[in-house]
């Protein structure tokens, strides 16, 4: 049977993981396809242990060159200090702003900053090769959270930029998500068809929540059936790493992107 036009993803569950706060605009894209979406978060998003670095670099972001963002969670983190130090949006009007892609972009246009350069892919990589020739004796301030690849500091100062990483926030495993995962995991007729990962920690959470630090070491019966849809080459590298075939992966590394290859993969499966 074809998928229906209109709602090509009609007869699939997929579980999303995103975090509570950013699940709600997948899932309801999800759902106007058709899908059967179910929720639970593999990530959760926590304030850091000190905000000092953070309201230090901001006291003095007029020092800074370059203002790197890396997600939306770090905009929202960073205008949440802005607020409490009562600084305005004039502070921050002389940097260069670099987002790692549209949805942070997004969230820093919503703030009134314009942003000077997002990446052709997005992906730490790709911001460094946007920004190799244009930061040598810059100050650089990148906002991200507490436990993130090094590819953008190390690439940048290895270009004669000085760069300042500043925690704005940090990911945990969410403890209550554990028996309900499990759970959904062991029920065959429950059983998402597809599993979305959109980050390198949505994939390494969603093993830990199932127990194991390699989740495709685990019964074969729980992940029976199930594939792993990922937004891009650096979340497929993890899943990979932790014995879990991708079957998805999206070609543009947005959510929009992942929507779409899903529904591409739909129909392949049916045209066979």
């Amino acid at each position: 049977m074809k998928p229906n036009e209109n709602h090509p993803l009609a007869g699939t569950r997929i579980l999303v993981g995103r975090a509570r706060h950013q699940a709600g605009s997948l899932s309801a894209s999800l759902r106007g396809l058709g899908a059967s979406v179910i929720e639970i978060p593999f990530i959760e998003i926590r304030k850091p242990q000190s905000y000092r670095p953070l309201d230090e670099a901001l006291k003095n972001i007029r020092s800074y060159d370059w203002l790197i963002l890396t997600s939306a969670n770090g905009v929202e983190a960073m205008w949440e200090r802005i607020r409490k130090l009562r600084l305005t949006r004039r502070a921050l009007k002389h940097l260069q702003i670099a987002a790692i892609g549209p949805a942070t972009k997004k969230a820093i246009v919503k703030h009134g900053l314009k942003v000077k350069m997002v990446p052709e892919e997005y992906v730490a990589e790709s911001v460094v090769k946007g920004l190799r020739e244009k930061v040598h004796g810059k100050r650089v301030a990148l906002i991200r959270a507490k436990i993130a690849r090094d590819v953008i500091p190390d690439e940048l100062q290895a270009a004669g930029a000085q760069v300042d990483v500043i925690e704005a926030y940090e990911t945990a495993v969410p403890e209550k998500s554990r028996a309900r995962l499990r759970a959904l995991m062991k029920n065959a007729t429950r059983r998402p068809h597809i599993v979305i990962f959109t980050s390198s920690s949505t994939a390494k959470n969603f093993a830990e929540l199932l127990g194991n630090s390699k989740a495709g070491s685990l019964s074969a019966g729980l992940l029976k059936h199930v594939q792993f849809a990922s937004i891009g080459p650096v979340t497929s590298a993890t899943l990979r790493e932790l014995h879990m075939p991708v079957a998805i992966e999206a070609r543009e590394f947005t959510t929009g992107g992942l929507i779409r290859a899903i529904v591409l993969a739909r129909y392949a499966e049916t045209s066979l």
